[in-house]
């Protein structure tokens, strides 16, 4: 299974009408926040292949169709309702996922299994912004998920493949500013959980020798920034 991951940046080795011949392999598109929607809808579009996102700290005028907000009170109707908002793209916003259509190989029972993936939006906390937490508060956000991640280890024998989330875990990837410091509890979750990747966005490739991919315990931390692929 190939996994196209994307974050903070219209790539335009995506955003052109060639993306496919570059693509075409391409069988899940991981979208780890900060990118304008009309940008997740021509990925979806074009390459019409399963699409998952988040939110970041920025782009958020559609975050209310997802989250209760003050600013927008009425679509509190269309969050509970579950709906994509016609993006065709599903949130992973503090949820966990499960589609048997969605299958890879496992290499330790050599059988097809479904891909088990949460994800997680936000940054930490710098101002009263949208989408921002403290890392308790994070954490509680976390914890909501579990009842659901015992259940795919009783059925499957591991809690989740893959950990999609805007901000990355404290010292690795990310930086001791205010905006950009990572969740300590992400790392907490990771030791726990054992997802076989974590993508995340929020820290931005400007040098090419920057880190992009570390190992931590049994885990893959890849930052997606622009874009880049991984495989299951």
């Amino acid at each position: 299974m190939k996994i196209l991951c994307v974050s903070d940046y219209v790539d335009p080795l995506i955003y052109n009408q060639n993306v496919m011949n570059n693509f075409s392999d391409i069988d899940i598109v991981l979208c780890a926040g900060d990118l304008p929607m009309d940008y997740v809808d021509f990925i979806v579009s074009v390459l019409n292949k399963p699409t998952f996102f988040i939110f970041g700290n920025h782009n958020l005028k559609e975050y209310s169709y997802y989250h209760k907000t003050e600013q927008k009170p009425y679509t509190d109707q269309i969050s509970n309702s579950g709906l994509n908002h016609g993006h065709g793209a599903i949130y992973l916003g503090f949820k966990t996922y499960e589609n048997r259509n969605i299958t890879y190989l496992s290499s330790t029972t050599n059988k097809e299994t479904p891909l088990l993936i949460a994800g997680a939006s936000g940054s930490s906390k710098y101002n009263k912004g949208l989408c921002q937490y403290t890392n308790t508060q994070m954490l509680f956000m976390l914890i909501g998920m579990i009842p659901r991640l015992f259940i795919n280890k009783l059925k499957y024998g591991r809690y989740l493949d893959i950990f999609l989330t805007h901000t990355p875990p404290r010292h690795i990837h990310d930086k001791e500013d205010p905006c950009h410091i990572g969740f300590d509890c992400y790392n907490w979750f990771l030791q726990k959980f054992k997802p076989k990747y974590m993508v995340h966005g929020h820290i931005h490739l400007y040098d090419l020798r920057e880190e992009r991919i570390s190992q931590y315990e049994d885990t893959t931390v890849v930052n997606a920034y622009a874009h880049c692929v991984i495989e299951l």
